[in-house]
């Protein structure tokens, strides 16, 4: 992929939460997390065109979403407006992840956006600055710049990398959108859950404090959790609805996905398997000289 290869696919891939807890609150209401994200090879891709004018132009609207509060438009005039960037782009979004499913969708669009751009533009920040932008667009937005699995803490940016063994993965989104603000502003929500330092973490550790509110309000969810718990310790990735389970082989992950399509034909379900690294890593984390002066 070179810089004039502006018609290339830019992959952003989803992210699972192998555990998530919340062990306090700031001052401002944000909720302290510990989480580890994990990186999947299945997701959104992007390809974006030069324009003669400064203009943002997504070419692929999103039903119900409006063009300027989209993320990726969002993601790329912050990276104009950070390096005074007089140069445009059309944007093409190929949206394969469903909105609102805990799987970072949206954020890894606008993370693809910054680290594309960043590339395409020359505007050649660095992989901190990039996240620092992503951070005010959302708090998923940073680690797939980080581009690493990682143990993540603060209100979700700071990061620790880790190693997580090799897997695959049985995903499946149940049929009801839950809205993250239900789950973040219910009076159940474990808030209080004892924190641990990354080197304490294993595979397995903890749970998604998240997933028994989510359970509760929204049955669906309950149900899907239910039908993966029979192939292993199935979760609830972020705020849900997705939820997932870790099996040994593609094989068996594609054998029971069947399954649950049989069971219960009104869920959406895909196989994907994990990534230790994101696809764009070696573009966001290139060692850049300081931007000239404007």
């Amino acid at each position: 992929m070179m810089n004039s290869d502006w018609d290339s696919e830019w992959p952003a891939p989803a992210k699972l939460n192998l555990f998530l807890h919340i062990i306090g609150r700031r001052a401002d209401g944000y909720h302290l997390l510990q989480t580890v994200f994990r990186f999947i090879d299945y997701g959104d891709s992007l390809r974006f065109t030069p324009r003669s004018d400064e203009k943002i132009v997504l070419a692929t609207p999103m039903p119900g979403v409006e063009d300027a509060s989209n993320l990726v438009v969002r993601a790329a005039q912050a990276l104009q407006t950070e390096t005074a960037c007089k140069q445009g782009a059309t944007i093409h979004l190929t949206k394969r992840l469903p909105l609102g499913g805990g799987l970072g969708g949206g954020s890894s669009d606008a993370a693809t956006t910054l680290i594309a751009l960043n590339h395409l533009w020359k505007t050649r920040l660095s992989s901190e600055q990039l996240q620092t932008i992503g951070l005010a667009l959302g708090a998923d937005v940073p680690i797939f710049v980080y581009g690493r699995c990682a143990f993540a803490e603060g209100v979700g940016e700071k990061f620790t990398p880790v190693l997580v063994p090799p897997a695959w993965y049985l995903v499946v989104a149940p049929p009801v959108n839950v809205p993250t603000a239900a789950i973040f502003g219910s009076p159940h929500l474990g808030r209080n859950a004892a924190p641990i330092v990354p080197a304490s973490w294993q595979d397995g550790f903890g749970s998604n404090v998240m997933q028994s509110v989510a359970c509760a309000l929204y049955p669906p969810v309950a149900q899907c959790l239910a039908a993966l718990q029979v192939y292993g310790e199935a979760r609830m990735s972020g705020s849900g609805a997705c939820c997932f389970v870790a099996l040994q082989s593609e094989a068996e992950a594609t054998a029971a996905l069947e399954v649950l399509r049989q069971k219960l034909p009104a869920m959406a379900g895909f196989v994907a398997q994990g990534l230790d690294y994101h696809p764009l890593l070696r573009f966001a984390a290139t060692k850049v000289l300081a931007r000239p002066a404007i």
